[in-house]
């Protein structure tokens, strides 16, 4: 089996309050992307696919590996994660999609990922499960419901898929619509999706405290 790693790196940074991509802004040092594709790496993909803004092209290159592929992005997640399949060298029969915001996300998550993918689950995402109460408010904020903890699970990334079951889940999917995750993606075409354990670590970097976080993390 081998495997190709999407890195969803087009972001603006917008709520991170950032100057640049949020892909490019540094963690120890180093860009957040940089973290992303290491971990693919060192987890057992082969070949990895990065998804830049067309703008910023020259500054991914100069952040990353030379062996790293560097393809545009579309104006949407999931034209960028099409510009991504498309861009994958053919001998990759799994590809796995990760979030570059999620930098510390250790190899282990991505050797479960790719152990289940490779037992012939077509479609695999790491999970947590949800430990604090959970909720339903109305309009006006107002509790109306409490949701049963038990069944509910945090999706992470990296998530793997059988690359000829994405590809034409991505295919189905009608022009216009945006769903969350690739997961939802061949959920919507009829795809089981498998679970397996992610890791607290593996937390997205979406506005400062949660940079912060993941800068104490790094100096421990």
């Amino acid at each position: 089996m081998s495997a190709v790693g999407i890195v969803a790196a087009a972001g603006s940074g917008l709520r991170l309050g950032a100057d640049r991509p949020k892909a490019l802004v540094p963690l120890a040092g180093r860009p957040l992307v940089a973290w992303a594709v290491e971990t693919l790496l060192t987890g057992g993909v082969d070949e990895v696919v990065v998804v830049v803004p067309p703008a910023e092209r020259a500054a991914f290159a100069a952040a990353l590996p030379g062996a790293v592929a560097l393809v545009d992005g579309g104006d949407t997640r999931t034209a960028s994660v099409r510009a991504g399949l498309a861009a994958a060298g053919p001998g990759a029969d799994t590809v796995l999609v990760h979030d570059a915001a999620r930098p510390l996300t250790p190899p282990d998550v991505v050797t479960r990922v790719l152990a289940a993918l490779a037992a012939g689950a077509p479609a695999v995402v790491p999970v947590l499960p949800v430990v604090d109460t959970t909720v339903v408010v109305d309009e006006a904020g107002t509790v109306t419901d409490a949701v049963p903890r038990a069944p509910l699970r945090r999706v992470q990334t990296p998530q793997g898929f059988d690359r000829a079951t994405l590809v034409a889940a991505y295919a189905a999917l009608p022009d216009g619509v945006e769903l969350t995750d690739d997961a939802a993606v061949v959920r919507a075409a009829g795809i089981p999706v498998t679970c397996v354990d992610g890791d607290e670590r593996a937390a997205k970097v979406t506005i400062p405290h949660d940079l912060h976080l993941a800068g104490l993390q790094v100096r421990r």
